[in-house]
C-alpha cells in the first residue's frame, strides 16, 4: 500500500530534476512548507502543499508530521567502514603529540589496520562493518560508499572487496565499492615503489574487474605515499577497467594531485585540507566535485577545509564522514553537518545539500537518491518537532532524527 506522510512542517529538497549544486546554487534549497509526501513501490511518488492535497488522498492511511521536517537522507561519499579493529592508543599518541606521518613511520596508521585485517576472518570483518552500518543507517544515511585499503596485498585487498560486495548484496542501503589498494606502501615494499605498483596494476586489478568487486579506483596521493605520477599510473590503470577515479589529495600538502585528478576526469577529490589558491580556482571550474572531511580534521586537529572560497569559486562540494578507525572514527553525518556549519562557516542549507544531493553524485547515485524528486528512492529522514532547519546542524549534541527510511521502509 502506498506511504502517505502529512502535515510536514518543511519537506525539504524537493526537485523536479536534479543536477550537482555548485557555488551559489548550494543555498537555493528548494522547500514546501506545510506538505504532503506520497511514496509508492520503495520510492517517491508525488509531493505538494496540504492545501492542494489531492481528494483522493483525503482519507488515505497516513503519518502525521506534525512539527517535524522531512528531507532526503545523507549520503556519505567517502568511507572506510571495513577494518578490523579500533585504534585508540594511536589517538593518545596525537594527544602526546606525535604526528600522523610519525605513526605511520613507526609502523602504526594504515600498516597498523592492514595488520589486524590480516589477522581476521573474511565472516569477522563482515560482522563487524555490518553493525557499523545499522549505526550509521539509525543516524540517517541510506547511501555510503566504502574502500578498501586495508588489505595492502591481493588477499587482503580481495577479502575486504568481497566483504564491501556482500554488504552490498544484504542491506538495503546503497553502498558503491572502492578499491584504494594505493593506501600505503606495505613494509616489504617500502623501498620497492614499483614493485607494489606493478603488483597493484598486474595482480590486483585483474581478478578485481574479473570478480566485479569495485565501482571506482583510489589511490592516497601525498607526500610519503603515492606521487603525483604514481597516482596517475595507477588509475590509467584503474581506468582501464571501467573504474573511474575517487582521489584522496591535499589533505597534508598540496603537490598537485588536485591538477592530475582533474586532468584524470575524476568523479571527486577528497580532503582538501590543504589547498591553494590555484588549487581552489582549478576545481571551481572543473565537473569534478570536491569531497571535505571536517570530521577527519577536526579528530586530527588539523585546518578545515576551504569551504567559503571554494564556493565563491564555483566548485560543486560534498560532505562525508571518512569514517575510518584512524583519523575519523564516526560516521555521524549529523556532527559531519554541524562541523561544516560551525567549523568552515558552510550555512545550514548549502551543508545539508552537499551532505545530500552532492553526496549522491560524489559516488554517481545522483540519479537514485539525494533529493525529494518523483522517481528517486523514499530514503527520507522525518526530525522530532524542530523550531527551524538551521536547529539541525545548532543542536550538534542531540539527535534530532526521529525515523529513517530506506528504500520505502522504516528501520528500527
Amino acid at each position: 500500500m502506498p506511504t502517505l506522510i502529512k502535515n510536514i512542517k518543511e519537506l525539504v529538497g524537493t526537485r523536479n530534476e536534479s543536477k550537482p549544486l555548485r557555488g551559489a546554487a548550494l543555498r537555493e534549497q528548494p522547500s514546501i512548507v506545510d506538505a504532503w509526501l506520497l511514496l509508492e513501490e520503495a520510492a517517491i511518488s508525488d509531493y505538494g502543499s496540504m492545501s492542494s492535497i489531492p481528494a483522493s488522498l483525503a482519507n488515505h492511511p497516513s503519518i502525521d508530521a506534525t512539527g517535524c521536517f522531512v528531507l532526503p537522507a545523507w549520503c556519505d561519499s567517502h568511507t572506510h567502514l571495513v577494518f578490523a579493529g579500533s585504534r585508540e592508543n594511536e589517538f593518545v599518541d596525537k594527544i602526546r603529540g606525535l604526528s600522523y606521518a610519525g605513526i605511520n613511520e613507526k609502523g602504526g596508521g594504515i600498516l597498523n589496520s592492514a595488520k589486524k585485517l590480516e589477522q581476521a576472518s573474511e565472516d569477522e570483518l563482515f560482522n563487524m562493518a555490518w553493525s557499523r552500518l545499522q549505526e550509521i543507517a539509525r543516524l540517517g544515511t541510506a547511501a555510503v560508499e566504502i574502500k578498501s585499503g586495508y588489505g595492502l596485498s591481493l588477499e587482503g585487498e580481495l577479502k575486504m572487496l568481497r566483504v564491501i560486495k556482500k554488504l552490498k548484496e544484504r542491506s538495503s542501503l546503497s553502498i558503491k565499492a572502492t578499491y584504494l589498494g594505493a593506501h600505503s606502501y606495505p613494509e616489504a615494499f617500502r623501498n620497492n615503489h614499483q614493485g607494489f605498483i606493478d603488483l597493484i596494476i598486474r595482480e590486483m586489478l585483474p581478478v578485481i574487474a574479473h570478480e566485479k568487486l569495485a565501482d571506482f579506483i583510489d589511490v592516497f596521493c601525498e607526500k610519503g605515499f603515492f606521487s603525483v605520477e604514481e597516482m596517475e599510473t595507477i588509475c590509467r590503470a584503474g581506468m582501464a577497467y571501467g573504474l573511474r577515479a575517487k582521489l584522496h589529495v591535499n589533505q597534508l600538502n598540496s603537490i598537485g594531485g588536485v591538477a592530475a585528478g582533474i586532468g584524470l576526469n575524476a568523479l571527486s577529490l577528497d580532503h582538501l585540507e590543504t589547498m591553494t589558491p590555484e588549487d581552489i580556482s582549478l576545481l571551481g571550474k572543473s565537473a569534478t566535485i570536491g569531497t571535505l572531511l571536517p570530521s577527519a580534521a577536526f579528530f586530527l586537529r588539523m585546518g578545515y577545509q576551504p569551504a567559503r572560497e571554494l564556493i565563491e569559486e564555483g566548485a560543486a562540494i560534498a560532505l562525508a564522514s571518512d569514517y575510518n578507525p584512524g583519523s575519523s572514527p564516526s560516521g555521524n553525518m549529523n556532527l559531519v553537518i554541524s562541523l561544516a556549519c560551525i567549523q568552515m562557516k558552510m550555512l545550514p542549507e548549502e551543508a545539508i545539500q552537499a551532505a545530500t544531493l552532492n553526496g549522491a553524485y560524489a559516488m554517481g547515485l545522483g540519479e537514485e537518491t539525494g533529493s525529494i524528486t518523483r522517481g528517486k528512492k523514499a530514503n527520507l529522514l522525518i526530525t522530532r518537532p524542530i523550531p527551524s532547519l538551521a536547529y539541525l546542524p545548532y543542536a550538534f549534541g542531540t539527535n534530532l532524527i526521529d525515523k529513517v527510511m530506506i528504500n520505502g521502509e522504516f528501520i528500527h
